[in-house]
C-alpha cells in the first residue's frame, strides 16, 4: 500500500500563486511516474501535469507556462507550483502514483479556490 497526502491548497486571489505538495509513505515513490489532476464541481477529473521517474514533465495546455511540477525523491514529495492563478483553476487537486507492481494510488485531494 502507498499513502499519498496532499497539502498546500487554499483560497487565493486571481493572479496569485500556490505551491501544492504530495507526500508519499513509501520509497517506491522514487521509481514511479507521478501526476497532478484536478476536478472542478460538475466536471470530470482532468490531468494537470505529470512527471516521470527520470524527471520528464508534461503539462495540460491550460496550465502550461504558469505551472511547474517537480519531485524530491529524498523527501518522497512531489510539488506543483502554480502562478498567475485564474478563477477557472478552482478545483480539488489530487496527486496520483502509477506503479507497475502495486497499481495506481490517489491522494485525498486538496481544495484550491481562486477568487476573482
Amino acid at each position: 500500500q502507498v499513502q499519498l497526502v496532499e497539502s498546500g491548497g487554499g483560497l487565493v486571489q486571481a493572479g496569485g500563486s500556490l505551491r501544492l505538495s504530495c507526500a508519499a509513505s513509501r520509497t517506491i515513490f522514487n521509481l514511479n511516474d507521478l501526476g497532478w489532476y484536478r476536478q472542478a464541481p460538475g466536471k470530470q477529473r482532468e490531468l494537470v501535469a505529470t512527471i516521470t521517474s527520470d524527471g520528464s514533465t508534461n503539462y495540460a495546455d491550460s496550465v502550461k507556462d504558469r505551472s511547474t511540477i517537480s519531485r524530491d525523491n529524498v523527501k518522497k514529495t512531489m510539488y506543483l507550483q502554480m502562478n498567475s492563478l485564474k478563477p477557472e483553476d478552482t478545483a480539488v487537486y489530487y496527486c496520483k502514483l502509477d506503479s507497475p507492481v502495486l497499481g495506481t494510488y490517489w491522494g485525498q485531494g486538496t481544495q484550491v479556490t481562486v477568487s476573482s
